[in-house]
């Protein structure tokens, strides 16, 4: 956990964490959020599993991509990822809402940002969670519309407040019709301001610093987004 210095109750933002699960670049985001006036939280969502995360290195000390690691990183990364249903992502917010009403923690509106498979499940508590989650920021996010009964984009008459989804251009992982589908149900609700961009020449997994992948520009112009929307929404 991150947070402002002082006494007074800050709004709060959960970080959803990608496939590869809670390390050091989350608790460097969430120290910037917090920098911005917010309490940023980052749950370890694979606690079940009794792990935390997996940081594979190349020789450049740059964290792997999925494609780069080998078969025997990647399936170990999956099996934990595939494990993780959106229900209990939503059951782990919830606990995680109810310890900080004993906080000093806004207890009205609060925000989320998700990555990689963790933009899916912040998709999912805005949907599950509408009175509450109402600034949700998706980056290179995974699953967002599928055929399964717990899709995010299903619960898109749930939505309230504020959605920002940021894509990138090369994604094996996220074709570009999710983007043409989401823009399509969220972009004229009256009860929600839907935005979404995608980075030219980005690939998945940029918005992540210390990675081989990291795309600094598309990623600083996604942060612009979010702290702007967080600004509207839960202040």
């Amino acid at each position: 956990m991150a947070r402002p210095a002082g006494e007074a109750a800050v709004p709060l933002v959960i970080l959803c964490m990608d496939i590869w699960g809670v390390r050091a670049q989350l608790f460097e985001i969430a120290a910037r959020i917090a920098l911005q006036g917010y309490c940023a939280v980052v749950p370890n969502l694979y606690h079940r599993d009794g792990v935390k995360g997996f940081d594979f290195r190349n020789a450049r000390g740059q964290s792997v991509s999925m494609e780069i690691a080998s078969k025997e990183q990647q399936e170990a990364v999956r099996r934990h990822g595939a494990a993780l249903s959106n229900a209990m992502v939503d059951a782990d917010v919830g606990a995680l809402l109810r310890f900080f009403e004993n906080e000093q923690v806004s207890q009205g509106r609060a925000g989320s940002v998700g990555f990689c498979m963790g933009g899916r499940h912040a998709m999912f508590i805005a949907g599950t969670r509408p009175e509450r989650m109402v600034a949700t920021a998706s980056l290179h996010g995974t699953q967002l519309v599928s055929d399964k009964r717990d899709s995010p984009h299903r619960f898109a008459d749930r939505f309230r407040g504020e959605m920002y989804c940021g894509f990138a251009e090369h994604d094996p992982y996220v074709p570009p019709s999710i983007a043409v589908t989401l823009d399509s149900l969220l972009g004229n609700r009256p009860d929600l301001k839907y935005r979404s961009v995608t980075h030219a020449g980005a690939r998945h997994g940029y918005a992540i610093p210390d990675r081989d992948v990291y795309d600094r520009e598309a990623a600083e112009k996604d942060w612009t987004e979010i702290f702007a929307m967080f600004a509207r929404a839960l202040r």
